[in-house]
């Protein structure tokens, strides 16, 4: 984070800019050193975001409780969990585009209410329908809103500068939110029952409705300053209504360009090789290779760790390299891992494994600050929608692997033939994301970079 002098940034112009002092009373004065309004904003939100993804914990560890009390069966609580993974893809364009007339701060208090409600709702159930209701329905919708679509809306208004840094923080969050409350939440059904559990989290997210109403702002002119980083004065925009139509529109402006089919298929692409496949049957294939379900566990949770650090570095480069070259990379290293992940599987935790949940860690969220850039580059005022639909085809991605990595291990007995097929789908990813090229969409007002798409949206340096 970086700090600024109230006398070192040029003065905004505009009717909420501040009057410079007579020279007089600046001389001689200290220099006093602010934290920029922006940082603390970013910090609102990555709050809701990192309480909004310790949600995406809980129907893991909820199944087995739910089956004991209910005797329902897994494909039952499934569909629960199925329309809520929808919901969280379909959501996050609409809520982006409500943000843009309602406001972010309104939209993140909506969304952290509905979350608490639905959680409050699921304690009292006794119904599969109300689970799929109040979990699927309702959760599905609150965390979608919240999800990186909201993170990119906050960095695209407050932040001209350190963008890549501020995506990468951000997308971390609902990661570092799993590893927080994960473990307290295990502990708390193991110990009492899965009803405090959800409790917890409800209150969670009212605890952070009112920072967020505190702290959070729609735009750096609403409280008199320029974004982050930009010497001039940028004016608030007005609301932009009809939100169901303008998502769409953009949906449908964007489908006429070619980045947003590259950029949807290698997202479809990561989201098979990280949540649909890594999060859904890397515990299982560990097991078939005699390791315990609770070293399996352990060894993903691992990876969480080291996907903080590595989207976080990968912020950082977005702001310096070639966005598309980041791409290329970050999805071949990954592909050669998937390829020799079935030579390091063994009953104990050995070195191979060891470098692989590290190497994993970091490239895992690595390529969610590059697509971003990549979008605000080519989709300017509309990019955090834009991003919303290639978020949308990285949920379908994972929720195929999901599905069809089960369906492969009952026909083969066993995973390798997923994790070959998938490391070959990155090397496409890889070759695909080279070719992302175009000029900036006609709608919205382009980034400043947009003049050359292939890099970044930051600036270097």
């Amino acid at each position: 984070m970086e700090e600024e002098t109230t006398t070192g940034n040029p003065e905004p112009s505009g009717p909420h800019a501040a009057r410079p002092l007579p020279s007089s009373a600046t001389e001689g004065a200290p220099v006093r050193l602010t934290v920029h309004r922006a940082w603390w904003v970013a910090g609102a939100a990555a709050l809701a975001i990192v309480v909004a993804g310790a949600f995406s914990t809980m129907p893991g560890i909820l199944q087995g409780p739910l089956q004991q009390e209910f005797h329902w069966s897994r494909g039952t609580i499934g569909v629960a969990s199925a329309v809520n993974m929808v919901l969280y893809g379909l959501t996050a364009p609409f809520a982006a585009a409500l943000m843009d007339r309602f406001g972010i701060r309104r939209v993140v208090v909506v969304a952290l209410s509905t979350v608490a409600a639905g959680s409050l709702l699921t304690t009292v159930m006794t119904a599969p329908w109300q689970f799929t209701l109040f979990w699927g329905f309702l959760v599905g919708l609150g965390t979608g809103s919240m999800a990186m679509a909201f993170g990119a809306t906050v960095t695209n208004r407050w932040f001209t500068t350190r963008r890549g840094l501020v995506t990468g923080i951000l997308s971390s969050g609902s990661v570092f939110g799993q590893m927080v409350f994960l473990p307290a939440l295990s502990w708390t059904i193991d110990h009492y029952d899965w009803r405090p559990a959800l409790v917890t989290l409800a209150l969670a997210a009212l605890a952070v409705a009112p920072v967020i109403w505190l702290v959070l702002r729609d735009h750096p002119a609403d409280v008199g300053q320029s974004p982050y980083g930009s010497t001039e004065f940028v004016p608030k925009p007005a609301p932009v209504g009809g939100v169901a139509r303008r998502t769409l529109t953009v949906l449908r402006d964007a489908s006429r360009t070619a980045p947003f089919w590259l950029l949807a298929g290698a997202f479809a692409i990561c989201g098979a090789t990280t949540n649909g496949i890594m999060w859904t049957h890397f515990t299982p294939a560990a097991h078939d290779h005699g390791m315990t379900v609770t070293t399996a566990s352990t060894l993903l949770a691992l990876i969480g760790v080291f996907n903080v650090a590595g989207t976080i570095a990968s912020g950082w480069l977005t702001d310096r390299k070639d966005a598309r070259r980041l791409l290329a990379v970050f999805f071949a290293l990954r592909g050669v891992l998937l390829v020799l992940l079935p030579l390091m599987m063994a009953a104990t935790v050995n070195p191979a494994m060891m470098i692989f949940v590290v190497a994993f860690g970091l490239l895992d969220l690595a390529t969610v600050p590059p697509v971003i850039a990549l979008c605000r580059t080519f989709y300017g005022d509309d990019s955090a929608i834009v991003f919303g639909w290639v978020n949308a085809a990285h949920q379908v991605g994972a929720a195929l692997a999901a599905f069809l990595g089960g369906i492969a291990r009952d026909a083969f007995g066993t995973y390798d033939p997923v994790w070959l097929v998938l490391g070959a789908a990155c090397a496409v990813a890889a070759l695909v994301s080279l070719t992302i090229r175009g000029n900036a969409v006609r709608r919205g007002t382009p980034d400043r970079t947009a003049a050359e798409p292939v890099q970044s949206a930051g600036p270097r340096g």
